[in-house]
């Protein structure tokens, strides 16, 4: 892995924000088996081009949105519900990420922080867990925490007013384009962490 240089905290920051799949814990590759595992069940195919573009998007809403588009007969829940047992089967495989990780460690008890993810706090306080940082955030944002989920801003806006910093102040890291925007959306200072992680 080629370093390009390293992932920093902006001088103009406040209040840290994160996003927990993809950002914190290498959980990705993992939903997207989990994903195409359930879908076979199915009878139809998920493209990892088809999961990334819906990364930030809630199980749910996914299982929603991907019953339309192959105009399928399920119930999104239980497609939902299955798609999430075959991740727990694997959620043990996940790396922490460990420039994200490091910036945690370095800023517990700086700097507020708190998490803001499209999972469910089973799954966010699970892989934060994993990850050997659950103890550093006092305040995780899920999707049973808001209506309005990335790239809406309102997940980000929650962690900031949790967290008590103006959301101009905060700055989120983030992997997926959902989230970058759902940041930009909040008027918070937005990292892609993903130049930070890949050759």
């Amino acid at each position: 892995m080629t370093k390009i240089q390293e992932l920093t905290v902006d001088p103009k920051a406040k209040g840290l924000i994160f996003d927990i799949d993809g950002t914190i814990s290498d959980t990705m590759p993992i939903h997207l088996i989990a994903y195409q595992e359930t879908a076979a069940e199915y009878g139809f195919e998920i493209t990892s081009e088809l999961f990334y573009s819906l990364s930030g998007i809630p199980a749910y809403q996914t299982s929603c949105l991907l019953k339309e588009k192959f105009k399928q007969d399920f119930d999104p829940q239980e497609f939902a519900n299955k798609k999430e047992y075959h991740f727990l089967q694997n959620i043990y495989k996940a790396e922490p990420i460990k420039p994200v990780i490091k910036i945690i460690r370095e800023y517990t008890g700086k700097l507020p922080m708190a998490c803001g993810t499209g999972g469910t706090r089973f799954y966010a306080t699970k892989t934060l867990e994993l990850a050997g940082v659950l103890d550093h955030f006092e305040h995780i944002v899920t999707a049973e925490d808001v209506e309005n989920h990335k790239p809406h801003p309102d997940t980000f806006l929650r962690a900031a007013e949790l967290i008590g910093v103006e959301p101009e102040f905060c700055q989120v890291f983030e992997d997926s384009p959902l989230g970058i925007k759902a940041a930009e959306a909040a008027g918070m200072i937005a990292t892609d962490i993903l130049p930070f992680i890949k050759a």
